[in-house]
């Protein structure tokens, strides 16, 4: 296995030096970056497709919306090229993780962005979405057929959220963000960015704080919003009522949702938030807005999915959890078992080898 990538910039520095450590080769093209760019996007079509030639690859799998656009090229470009393979060679898959068209956004941006995916589209072999719900919203902009899609949900390490903590643990991770032992902790794990739904919660806990003076709303994350929400929170004289935690290491995610109490999450533009069955696996129930695959994993029996934007929903909700402790004991249970095998990391490699194994048997 041989993985492409840009410089590790941001957070995902940390998935980079995974990959170093798990010994695969890793090959980092340096102009490769999410912003669209080009001059950059030209040099980097031409050394992935430089890369590609040299390794000869039976099967080229893409990620992300400008990577799987500049490999989906490169790959395509080559088919039926490489010495001693087939004319279907390479064969040519895309993940789907989210769409880069969306409701919140000019209708001239979103039209420019399908434009991209159906011309990448005739280039793809194979499909894979982390949720039903990308599938349908790529078949419903034309991108591609329907057969030609497979659903994997995105594999979760389970050991860590499975196990709790120790007592102790919770106990010192609680005392660090000066959180009480008896304090109901909501918390949302989300960059500081737009659509994540930061302001929705703000407003939610407005309304909450004089009813429930036990709730503390923690924000796990780091962004270029951070002083801005912080502001929204000193206006809102909530101040008293919020922790962040900043950026922390995907290790810690664990301990900071076991020592919640509920999961609330509120971005409006998701594929499907790997927090939501993190924090179910961690019997924590869930609040989350209605959008894109939160429906596939959260239910009445699992949690709460609201109207996105719908702040009196929210607000409903969550004070429902906070204020019965039986209800969010079952609900969590309840989750736990519902996503353990669903987010197992044998279900998604097995997925997936069955669609490499379907194009390879072609």
């Amino acid at each position: 296995v041989t993985l492409i990538t840009g410089p590790a910039l941001g957070p995902e520095g940390a998935l980079f030096q995974e990959a170093l450590g798990e010994k695969y080769r890793v090959i980092v093209v340096d102009k490769m970056r999410r912003a669209i760019n080009p001059p950059y996007d030209m040099i980097s079509y031409a050394q992935i497709k430089r890369h590609l030639k040299r390794i000869q690859p039976d099967i080229v799998h893409t990620h992300s919306a400008k990577a799987g656009i500049l490999g989906r090229y490169a790959a395509y470009s080559l088919k039926g090229k490489l010495p001693g393979k087939g004319e279907n060679v390479p064969h040519v898959v895309h993940t789907i993780h989210g769409l880069a068209f969306h409701p919140y956004q000019s209708d001239w941006l979103n039209k420019f962005y399908i434009a991209i995916e159906k011309a990448a589209a005739k280039k793809t072999d194979a499909f894979i979405s982390v949720a039903d719900a990308m599938t349908e919203k790529a078949v419903a902009a034309g991108l591609g057929n329907i057969e030609n899609f497979t659903t994997a949900y995105s594999a979760i390490e389970e050991e860590d959220f499975l196990t709790p903590p120790a007592p102790e643990d919770i106990q010192s991770f609680r005392r660090k963000y000066g959180i009480s032992q008896q304090a109901i902790v909501l918390v949302t794990i989300a960059r500081l960015f737009e659509l994540k739904g930061h302001e929705y919660i703000i407003e939610s806990a407005r309304r909450m704080a004089p009813r429930n003076e036990n709730c503390v709303w923690l924000f796990v994350g780091d962004g270029k919003l951070s002083d801005q929400i912080k502001s929204d929170i000193h206006l809102a004289n909530l101040g008293y009522k919020f922790r962040f935690t900043g950026l922390i290491s995907p290790e810690q995610i664990p301990i900071a949702i076991h020592a919640s109490d509920i999961l609330v999450h509120c971005s409006l533009r998701e594929g499907l938030a790997r927090v939501l069955p993190q924090a179910m696996l961690c019997a924590k129930p869930v609040v989350s807005f209605d959008i894109d695959g939160a429906k596939e994993v959260v239910s009445r029996k699992t949690g709460f999915l609201v109207e996105p934007e719908n702040i009196e929903q929210l607000t409903e909700a969550c004070e429902e959890l906070v204020t019965n402790p039986k209800l969010r004991d079952k609900i969590g249970q309840a989750g736990r078992k519902f996503v353990k095998k669903k987010f197992a990391p044998k279900t998604m490699v097995d997925t997936i080898e069955k669609v490499y194994s379907k194009l390879v048997g072609q």
